[in-house]
Order: structure tokens, then C-alpha cells, then sequence
């Protein structure tokens, strides 16, 4: 009895909730809307008393008379543009009505959603009318059939083809990626085009560090008086790097995080550290980085290519010549992406056919020669003064994640050296 009195309470409270929101919608007139808070918590209490009886026949009663409410009230509408968000609501309202004697908390939760919704409208409508553009609402649909309809149907099993190497797994950092990348895209558009430079290389090393250093340089062509801020935010892009290929590791094989984590830690500290130097001296507002796309979705497919392929590659040379073949093939694919080298790696620990320990040192050329990629394409965006500027603070970050590397060989109890 107590239980039936609280799911009581809770249905008239779902119908007011909603209702009050209706009630302000609803206008007067001849044009004013069907429903309003009455209409609404007595649907939601003929819900729960239906519910109450304990006959599925009565529910359904219920269920079909709210709709046939719904459709006339519909039809008889004198306005231009009726719509049928009230009609709906009110139908889902006898649901939660309903719901509210199995599970109180649930049509509670499941009410506030609702009046959320509807309370919104205008901040909906704009975000999707306006806010959202064509392209990224394209990306969200790719992001979200990468994630729920292509993840599903990915086959969980190793390929001894493949060096064991999982494609799910795969395919798990692919997406991985694209929701890294869309997270600093959303950040770029959030700041407005006043951000300091320093928060716009950060986002955009989500997207492509490497990418980040040809668009600063480039900036600094167009405005000289940027140059230290924008050296600032080219190096900031390296902390996205180094948590991205943290996500990795994790994902992959989190024992390699064990022997890693001095590594991850010196190359954020100095990254931030050696950024906030140039920075500080130099102007912090201006125009953000422009980014057409959410993500590249042609640089993650090729990540997901070239991670099969270093793995079968560095698999079979590490079981043909050892260790030194291991480590030359990750520092060939550091080159083109330093996370697809550190997946690689990290997946033939996780298969057991490297140790952790062994892993390390591949990983370390590929951050160095992914490092000597970002002076390239520095060189490209700004000229050979801007490359010269930056790499100082490349090189102090190499340092640190090397000094930092021989730590962690030494925690391990493995020499730095290729076997």
C-alpha cells in the first residue's frame, strides 16, 4: 500500500512538471494549445491508477484513448503550424504515469528529461538551425555510425595474420580518436575567436599536433607580432599528443603504463612549462585556428591502416631479427603518427610476445621521430625562422621524455639499449 501511494505521488508530480511547462506554452484564443497543467497531471494519474488496478486491458484503454485525445485535439487546430510536441508529451506523460508504479525513480528522471526538452525549444531549434553546421552535423553522423553501427559488427577475435592483433580493438581506437578530435573541435568553437593562443593549440593538438605547428607558423606569417604566442600554442599541442598516446596505452595494454608513466608526466610538465615561457611575453587574444571538419576522417582510416600494418610488420621483424628491427620499424611509423607506432608496440604486449620493458624504446624513437615531423611541418607553415624558434623548446621536451625514458629502464631493471 505505502509503495502504491509513493508511485501515486510521483505520477502527479511527473504531470505537473510537464504540465506547468505546457501551461506556459500554451497561449489563449482560439490558438492557444490543447493541453495544459490540468490535462496533464490527470493523464499522468490515469496512467498510475491503470497501472494500479493491475489490468493490462485497462492500461492499454489508457494508452489508446490518450492518443485518439491527441489526434483530434491535432485535427481541430486552428493554427498555421500546430505541431504535435504537446500531443506527444501528453501521451508520454500517461507512460510515465504508468511507469511511476514500477520504478518512481525512473518516470521521476524520465519527467525532468522531458521538461528539459520542451523548456529548450528556442536553444534547440537555434543550435540546429543555426549553431550546427551542414559539415558538422555530416561528422556526428559518421562519428556516431563508427561508434554504434560499425563497432558492433567488428569481429572480437585475434588474427594470427595479423599478429594476433584484435580488429575490434582496432576499430576501438579509430573511434577513440575521431571522439578525441571532435572533443577539440567542440572546445575551439565554445571559446569564441578571442582565445588565448596557448587553449588554441591544445584543442587543436586533438585534431593534429603536427597539423598545429604548420597553422601557427602560418598565423605568425600573417601577424609577426604572434610569434611568441603562437611558438606557445605550437608547443601546447604537444600535451594532446602525449595524452592521446596515454589513451592508447590504456586502452591497449595498461601494463605498459606501469613503465611509462615517468614518461607521460615530464613530457606534460615541460610541455606547459616551456609554452607558458614563450607565452607570457607575448600577446594572448586572437583570431582561433579555423577548422572546416569535426575530425579527418581520412587521417584516422589511415590510422587504423598503417596501425595493422606496422603491427604485422614490427611482429615479424622483431621475430626475425629482434628487438632492433622492432624498434627501427616503430620509428619509421612514428614519422606519419606516434599513437599508430605506440599502438602497434602496445599491442604485441598486450599479445605477450614483447615484454613491457621491451616496448619502451620503441616507443621513444617514435615520439622522437613524430617530434622531427612537427619541425617539418613548422618549416612548411612558417618559414625557417618560425622552425628555428620552435625548436628549442622541441628539444627540451625530447630531453625531458629521454631523461625521463632512462628513469623508467632503470625502474624496470632493463638497460637502455637495443638487444
Amino acid at each position: 500500500m505505502p509503495f502504491e501511494w509513493v508511485g501515486l505521488a510521483v505520477a502527479l508530480g511527473c504531470g505537473l512538471l510537464i504540465g506547468v511547462e505546457r501551461e506556459r506554452r500554451k497561449g489563449r484564443g482560439v490558438h492557444r494549445g490543447p493541453a495544459g497543467v490540468r490535462s496533464f497531471a490527470v493523464t499522468a494519474l490515469a496512467g498510475a491508477i491503470a497501472q494500479a488496478l493491475q489490468s493490462p486491458l485497462l492500461v492499454a484503454a489508457g494508452a489508446l484513448l490518450v492518443l485518439m485525445l491527441a489526434v483530434i485535439s491535432h485535427w481541430k487546430s486552428q493554427s498555421a503550424d500546430p505541431g504535435v510536441t504537446t500531443e506527444l508529451a501528453l501521451f508520454v506523460t500517461y507512460l510515465l504515469g504508468v511507469t511511476a508504479m514500477r520504478d518512481a525513480t525512473l518516470a521521476a528522471g524520465g519527467a525532468a528529461v522531458v521538461a528539459i526538452l520542451l523548456a529548450s525549444r528556442h536553444r534547440l531549434h537555434r543550435f540546429a538551425t543555426r549553431t550546427l553546421h551542414a559539415t558538422e552535423l555530416s561528422d556526428a553522423l559518421i562519428l556516431a555510425g563508427a561508434a554504434l553501427i560499425v563497432l558492433p559488427l567488428v569481429p572480437s577475435r585475434s588474427l594470427d595474420w595479423l599478429a594476433g592483433f584484435n580488429p575490434r580493438r582496432m576499430w576501438s581506437l579509430v573511434v577513440l580518436l575521431l571522439v578525441l578530435q571532435a572533443a577539440g573541435y567542440v572546445a575551439m568553437r565554445a571559446v569564441g575567436p578571442r582565445i588565448g593562443l596557448a587553449l588554441s593549440g591544445l584543442a587543436s593538438g586533438f585534431v593534429s599536433s603536427t597539423a598545429t605547428f604548420a597553422a601557427m607558423g602560418a598565423r605568425v606569417k600573417a601577424d609577426p607580432a604572434l610569434r611568441r604566442a603562437a611558438i606557445g600554442g605550437a608547443l601546447m599541442s604537444n600535451i594532446a599528443t602525449i595524452l592521446q598516446l596515454l589513451l592508447v596505452m590504456l586502452t591497449v595494454a595498461p601494463a605498459m603504463l606501469a613503465i611509462l608513466w615517468p614518461v607521460f608526466v615530464a613530457g606534460v610538465v615541460v610541455s606547459v612549462v616551456v609554452a607558458a615561457a614563450y607565452m607570457r611575453s607575448g600577446r594572448q587574444e586572437a583570431d582561433q585556428p579555423a577548422l572546416e571538419r569535426a575530425f579527418d576522417l581520412g587521417r584516422s582510416m589511415m590510422f587504423a591502416g598503417l596501425l595493422a600494418g606496422v603491427t604485422a610488420l614490427a611482429a615479424w621483424a622483431g621475430s626475425h631479427f629482434g628487438e632492433s628491427a622492432l624498434a627501427l620499424a616503430a620509428a619509421l611509423a612514428g614519422l606519419v603518427d606516434v599513437h599508430a607506432a605506440g599502438a602497434s608496440v602496445a599491442t604485441l604486449v598486450q599479445a605477450e610476445q614483447i615484454s613491457p620493458g621491451m616496448g619502451l624504446l620503441p616507443v621513444l624513437l617514435a615520439f622522437s621521430t613524430n617530434t622531427a615531423s612537427k619541425l617539418l611541418s613548422a618549416y612548411i607553415g612558417g618559414g625557417l625562422r618560425f622552425a628555428i624558434a620552435v625548436l628549442p623548446g622541441l628539444l627540451i621536451l625530447l630531453a625531458a621524455v629521454w631523461g625521463a625514458g632512462s628513469i623508467a629502464f632503470r625502474l624496470s631493471g632493463i638497460e637502455l639499449v637495443a638487444g
